[in-house]
C-alpha cells in the first residue's frame, strides 16, 4: 500500500510540474518573447510617464557612450518600435493607450 501511495504522489507531482510549465508558456506574449533584455541604466527613462487617461509620454535619453537600440514595452497596448538613439541624444516616445512596462534593448 505504501508503494501505491508513493506512485500516486510522484504522478501528481509530475502532473503539477507539467501544468506549471505549460501555464508559463501560454502566459508569455509574443512581444515578451521577441523583446530583448532590460535596457541598461545609462538609458534614462525617468521622464517617461503614464498619462491618466491612458498612454505613455516622455523622453528616453542615452548616456551609454555608444549608440543604443531600445524600445518600450507597453502593458495593454502595442509596444513602441525599436529606436536607434545616438550617445547623448534623446528620443520622444508616445502612445495613445496602455501603461509603461519597461524599456528593453532590441
Amino acid at each position: 500500500m505504501a508503494f501505491r501511495s508513493r506512485t500516486t504522489t510522484g504522478t501528481g507531482a509530475l502532473l503539477i510540474a507539467a501544468t506549471t510549465v505549460l501555464a508559463g508558456l501560454v502566459g508569455t506574449t509574443p512581444a515578451q518573447a521577441a523583446s530583448g533584455g532590460t535596457a541598461p541604466a545609462c538609458i534614462d527613462r525617468s521622464d517617461v510617464t503614464n498619462i491618466p487617461d491612458g498612454g505613455i509620454s516622455g523622453y528616453l535619453y542615452n548616456s551609454c557612450g555608444k549608440t543604443m537600440r531600445v524600445k518600450v514595452i507597453v502593458k495593454h497596448w502595442r509596444d513602441t518600435s525599436c529606436y536607434t538613439i545616438k550617445n547623448k541624444h534623446s528620443q520622444y516616445v508616445h502612445t495613445l493607450g496602455g501603461q509603461y512596462g519597461r524599456t528593453v534593448v532590441c
